[in-house]
């Protein structure tokens, strides 16, 4: 099938039709980018591990919330429905054949590659049938006291049973040969299933070793299980064990649940992700087929869910494999740098009242932001504080800092995002914390998200008594644990007039009827849109006139119709076009007429890139924008969203020069093209790595004022 669909645009735009990359398959095409760095012999082989378990979570999330979308459109049993020109059951026959793929790649590179390489490098993972005996006694141990306990077995023996899968849980498929009279065995085997509890205990057992310390191994917990099922089932003579799994459909369908606010209906509905229907089922591909048939007559599946994997399943679970400490396997660490200023001691507020501070992570820490709230938390001089919360971490510096300040007596409002998938849970668990220890908790509204991360604070000056506000805008969640892994861009600022939109932005978040007015921010639902499309058309009126035009964004996802069809006409306008698109990107570089004006990449590399840029030539301007929102149709209209302008000269020069480096890079940067090829930039002379040389250039900051530092007492004397 043609990787392309055919999109039609407004008549107005002066473009009939242009071809797109379809958003499912661009984001299978970003997955293969992961697994690229999986197959890079030249990363270390803990670096390529942990690539493996990424590109396999990946998958899993892309079949309990694509896959599924795509699976209920077939349930409609309209033939006539189609998305941008792709029948759905087409569409899903081309998901599952990459996926196929995919998952061929996942395990040759698994077990052809970084498991023997381990091995030769002293971690060894061993099975049931490769254990030295020296370890049986301790793991029999092990599994009575530890993982038996835990277990749970489903008997498939009554045919009208239909076994419950919890949704990701790993499950054993034992066949079972119950003992007949005289030693005979009958031929065809009965069923259980027993649950691998690796939600509740590690999923990997490290075996100690202490005739060679030197030389480690360690075994799944699906083994130390398999090993001891005879414990299990002592009346029965046992076949063997297989592993499967069942992915269900993880969207929350509130439009079923009618009544009570979004946030108790969010709470109702988290119960129903569990039992949502599958959408993937995963099994050993050397299980009888018969057991395979079972399980899909009575979990009532379609064939086109079944997949056949490995031995092993979930794989996510490798991002947590013993390294036994060998930190040679794996690239240098990166401890992220103290902030210039902010780290600095003295006050936040004076260094941000005296400028602007960029804060980019995860290369600087982000004790910046913690130690920000905190410092607002216990100030008598701040009043009030206002906060978007869209992913919390389950350990909240920051909710603790904000019921710090609401029992201190400040006027504490949070705005906590109920919908953000997967993260459910713990935001309305810290909502109710919050709320209950007096701070004002506002959740999500019918329809819409709340994205945008804010945090504004309320400060009387000493002296005249007047109102100071300090806000914090960025890319990023207010989440300590994605802080170490994203790449994200956050302004501190006290620039009036920017301070004021935000405090408009929680205006509208507290009363929906208000409706603020703005000059410097980018806002969606409401302007944001209207806004990206004037500066991109500004870019086209002067490449129309014969002067210098060009775009440069970075983005996570590129897929909404409208600025598609509007970059593909910039390009043909001639206005110069450079984009870092990291995930999904239906924009297809040259398209018809478009030439070379349109050059399209992406970064994977040991950050999850996730800063979202905006840059435009603007005529000599360059106005450059940071924020929240990438160009999906839901961030652009269905979402509360932020973009704001780098007012201050150095802080914008700096983000030109991120962008500079991702957009030099020769080594982690893949070319975004019309067959999905993931081509490799070219390598450079010198070698250009981005997020080595961003953090490097940091380090080096660093070093020089403590050089600074040293020198000033010997200036002194």
């Amino acid at each position: 099938m043609n990787p392309e669909t055919v999109m039609t645009s407004a008549s107005a735009s002066g473009v009939e039709s242009i071809a797109m990359h379809d958003r499912d398959l661009s984001w299978l095409a970003f997955n293969g980018r992961v697994l690229q760095e999986a197959e890079d012999a030249s990363l270390p082989l803990l670096d390529r591990l942990l690539f493996v378990a990424i590109a396999s979570s990946n998958l899993d999330e892309f079949f309990r919330v694509r896959v599924a979308t795509l699976q209920a459109m077939l349930r409609l049993k309209k033939k006539q429905r189609t998305r941008f020109g792709l029948a759905p059951k087409s569409l899903l026959n081309e998901i599952l054949a990459r996926v196929k793929l995919q998952q061929e790649t996942l395990g040759r590179v698994l077990r052809g590659e970084v498991l023997p390489g381990l091995a030769e490098a002293g971690i060894t993972l061993v099975d049931e049938n490769r254990l030295s005996e020296r370890h049986r006694p301790a793991l029999r141990e092990y599994f009575t006291t530890k993982v038996q306990p835990l277990l749970e077995t489903i008997s498939l023996d009554d045919e009208r049973l239909v076994p419950f899968l919890e949704d990701r849980a790993i499950y054993l498929a034992v066949a079972r040969h119950p003992r007949q009279p005289g030693g005979l065995r009958r031929y065809d085997p009965n069923w259980s299933l027993v649950r691998v509890p690796s939600d509740r205990i590690p999923r990997f057992v490290p075996l100690a070793n202490e005739e060679t310390p030197a030389a480690h191994e360690v075994i799944f917990l699906d083994d130390v299980i398999r090993l001891h099922l005879p414990l299990l089932f002592p009346d029965d003579e046992l076949g063997g064990a297989w592993a499967v799994k069942l992915s269900r459909d993880a969207d929350l369908s509130l439009h079923e649940d009618l009544d009570g606010d979004v946030a108790e209906r969010i709470r109702r509905a988290l119960s129903k992700r569990r039992t949502g229907r599958p959408s993937r089922f995963l099994f050993d591909g050397t299980a009888p087929w018969g057991l395979v048939q079972t399980l899909a007559e009575r979990l009532e599946l379609d064939q086109s869910d079944l997949i056949a994997g490995w031995r092993y399943h979930h794989l996510a679970d490798l991002m947590d494999f013993p390294s036994f400490g060998r930190d040679d396997l794996r690239s240098p660490s990166m401890p992220p740098l103290a902030h210039p200023v902010l780290d600095a001691g003295g006050s936040p507020f004076a260094a941000i009242a005296a400028a602007d501070q960029l804060l980019l992570l995860p290369y600087q820490r982000f004790s910046s932001v913690t130690g920000f709230l905190e410092a607002a938390a216990v100030d008598p001089a701040v009043t009030a504080i206002r906060v978007t919360l869209y992913r919390v971490a389950s350990d909240s510096a920051v909710a603790r800092a904000l019921i710090a300040a609401a029992e201190r007596g400040a006027e504490v409002t949070a705005f906590v995002e109920v919908q953000a998938r997967f993260d459910e849970a713990t935001n309305l668990e810290w909502a109710e914390r919050m709320r209950s220890a007096g701070v004002r908790v506002l959740t999500s509204r019918e329809g819409i998200k709340v994205h945008a991360k804010l945090a504004l604070v309320e400060r009387r000056a000493s002296g005249d008594g007047s109102m100071q506000r300090f806000a914090y805008l960025s890319t990023g969640n207010f989440n300590e644990k994605t802080a170490r892994i994203y790449t994200d861009i956050g302004l501190f600022t006290a620039h009036p007039e920017l301070t004021t939109e935000v405090a408009q932005v929680f205006a509208e978040l507290e009363d929906p009827a208000s409706r603020g007015e703005y000059r410097h921010l980018l806002v969606a639902p409401h302007a944001m849109r209207q806004r990206f499309e004037a500066l991109v058309e500004y870019e086209m009126a002067e490449a129309a006139a014969g002067r210098p035009a060009r775009i440069v964004i970075k983005l996570n996802s590129l897929e909404d119709p409208g600025m598609v069809t509007l970059l593909h006409r910039a390009a043909l306008a001639g206005v110069e076009i450079d984009g870092i698109i990291r995930g999904i990107c239906c924009l297809i570089p040259g398209a018809e007429g478009s030439g070379q004006r349109v050059r399209l990449r992406s970064l994977v590399d040991r950050f999850l890139e996730h800063a979202r840029i905006y840059r435009f030539h603007h005529g000599g301007a360059d106005l450059v924008y940071v924020g929240s929102a990438d160009w999906m149709t839901r961030n652009l209209d269905r979402r509360v969203e932020v973009v704001f302008p780098l007012l201050d000269p150095a802080v914008a020069n700096r983000v030109r020069e991120v962008l500079a480096l991702q957009l030099a890079d020769t080594e982690r940067a893949r070319i975004i093209d019309a067959e999905h090829s993931n081509r490799r930039v070219p390598r450079g002379d010198p070698p250009v790595r981005a997020q080595l040389e961003l953090y490097e250039s940091e380090r080096e900051k660093e070093r020089e004022r403590e050089g600074e530092k040293e020198q000033q007492p010997s200036s002194r004397a």
